[in-house]
């Protein structure tokens, strides 16, 4: 039962308490409860293989609330484009959705950079009071850097 994996989430979980960082805490938990209850060989599978798309599911579904309750309509969007401050933000979520997409492909394919960015992610959570989504981000930058230093070195 405590094995490294089980001490390694008791530590984010300590982390996650003394940072105050309740998205932290309670994912922590979670999957302590899950190996308590030895079903980890199931549920972590699932998880591993469809948590992220249900992640940004949920998370898209929180984003697009505010247009769904009407609170943010075309009006809205009109008045939006005069602002470069609109014009910006288009231009910041086009290259974070690419970054993403080069990020997913990072984290598939190199465990050491995955590990690398979930602790990265996870000190800067709970050190920093920054918020969970810098894995694929973070990957997708690390991605861009790396291409730039290949560039530089063949």
């Amino acid at each position: 039962m405590l094995n490294t994996s089980t001490l390694f989430l008791v530590i984010i979980l300590i982390l996650g308490i003394v940072g105050k960082n309740q998205s932290i805490t309670i994912a922590a938990y979670v999957l302590l409860g899950i190996k308590v209850l030895q079903l980890d060989d199931k549920v972590f599978p699932f998880l591993a293989s469809k948590g992220l798309s249900i992640g940004i599911t949920v998370l898209t579904i929180a984003v697009l609330v505010p247009i769904a309750s009407g609170e943010i309509g075309f009006k809205d969007l009109y008045a939006s484009v005069k602002s470069y401050y609109a014009w910006v933000a288009l231009a910041a979520g086009i290259l974070v959705a690419i970054l993403g997409k080069y990020g997913v492909n990072l984290m598939s394919t190199d465990p050491q950079v995955t590990v690398a960015l979930v602790v990265g992610t996870i000190l800067a959570v709970v050190l920093l009071n920054g918020v969970a989504v810098g894995p694929l981000i973070g990957a997708g930058i690390a991605y861009m850097i790396f291409q730039i230093v290949g560039l530089f070195t063949k």
